[in-house]
């Protein structure tokens, strides 16, 4: 036998076995989705107005896009600017609290009294009778307002009253109310009969640690809560639990950001635990032990904090804000995959810094808001797929 003949044909054969059932990335990842960034989008603000940082975004059914946006907290509990600088208010005027944005980009209404709206605001969601729900991140409530804003239709807790062993946001969580909340991060609806899911527990309050779902029917009657799942071996784990989103399939599933454990869990719709879905981050410039650089601080915001489902009837995709490294990963949500992702630290139109909050419309294009020292909303067109 001439062996090297023999050993050309194992490894052609091992090459097309290789091939076949390990097909290479171009081919692996075929029909991901591919995003531009959409540097048309949105209009120039009218009046001289400047936003503040990006608390929510969402979509209505007619592609209009709404940004909750915080213009006058200053100094809020997590340690930095929130409003407008003074270079800022001298240069021109604090945008509305809440402004909608037609597909194109053009501003067609905007609207919100701070003095009644939710403090810091955090999230904005749009239920399938076009109204829109609030909430706040350093308050107890959230609302439901009419399309255009100028009603008020639900308030559930009482504001500046919290969940906690003293009715303030100084006092321990208590992580048990079913009519009042702790420092709101999100708002998400069942697509199937429009309950009402409540990420409630943006951070952990000075007292102790707050972070459950929180679920209501449409009328915000209290239904049911849960608390994010530990595994024993976590119990008594550093990290806080922080909820920053929820948000739930077709299929049934809810998914919620365990923000500083750097992951997405997975429960049914009556709060049983499915599964953990880790996201990895990159540690771009090494940190000496015990530091405290900006990097440093980064890493204590956590790998994900906003989801979102592409548009097909299955909802094959699953877009994550990987908040420390400034992308969109882009999500093969049966097996939480990453397939791809797009964006990257900077200023720069396509680029992110702090990316916080994000929502899809009809066509699949993806809206980002930024929040801290980003302070703006990007509009990413989907062009195709690879």
């Amino acid at each position: 036998m001439n062996t090297h003949l023999f050993k050309a044909g194992i490894s052609a054969a091992l090459a097309i076995a290789f091939a076949t059932f390990c097909p290479p990335p171009s081919l692996a990842q075929a029909n991901v989705p591919r995003y531009e960034v959409d540097a048309s989008w949105p209009k120039p603000l009218p009046d001289r107005w400047v936003t503040g940082e990006m608390g929510g975004v969402c979509v209505d059914s007619q592609d209009h896009v709404f940004i909750a946006q915080r213009v006058n907290d200053v100094g809020g509990m997590d340690g930095h600017l929130e409003g407008l600088t003074n270079d800022e208010l001298n240069a021109g005027q604090a945008a509305p609290p809440v402004i909608e944005f037609d597909a194109e980009g053009n501003v067609v209404n905007s609207w919100g009294d701070a003095n009644l709206l939710p403090k810091d605001l955090h999230g904005c969601a749009i239920d399938r009778d076009g109204h829109v729900w609030l909430d706040g991140s350093e308050d107890g409530i959230v609302q439901e307002y009419s399309h255009d804003g100028r009603e008020l239709l639900l308030q559930i807790g009482k504001r500046g009253v919290f969940d906690s062993s003293d009715g303030t946001v100084t006092g321990a969580p208590l992580n048990s109310s079913p009519s009042q909340f702790f420092r709101v991060s999100e708002i998400g609806f069942d697509p199937r009969n429009g309950d009402v899911y409540v990420a409630d527990g943006h951070a952990k309050g000075k007292g102790g640690n707050n972070f459950r779902i929180v679920v209501f029917d449409k009328s915000g009657h209290y239904l049911r809560q849960w608390k994010l799942h530990r595994s024993p071996e976590e119990a008594g784990a550093a990290a806080a639990p922080t909820v920053h989103c929820v948000r739930v399939s077709n299929d049934g599933l809810v998914y919620v950001c365990d923000r500083w454990m750097n992951r997405v869990q997975v429960f049914d719709t009556t709060g049983n635990f499915q599964k953990n879905i880790p996201f990895a981050f990159k540690v771009w410039t090494p940190i000496p032990a015990g530091g405290t650089g900006s990097r440093r601080e980064a890493m204590l915001v956590g790998s994900c904090s906003s989801v979102e489902f592409s548009r097909d009837p299955g909802q094959k995709f699953m877009y994550v804000i990987n908040e420390i490294d400034e992308q969109i990963d882009v999500v093969d949500r049966a097996t939480g995959r990453v397939l791809d992702s797009f964006g990257r630290p900077g200023h720069q139109v396509g680029e992110f810094m702090h990316a916080h909050t994000m929502a899809l419309d009809s066509k699949g294009n993806i809206y980002v808001g930024e929040s801290v020292d980003g302070r703006r909303v990007q509009k990413f067109k989907l062009v195709g797929s690879r």
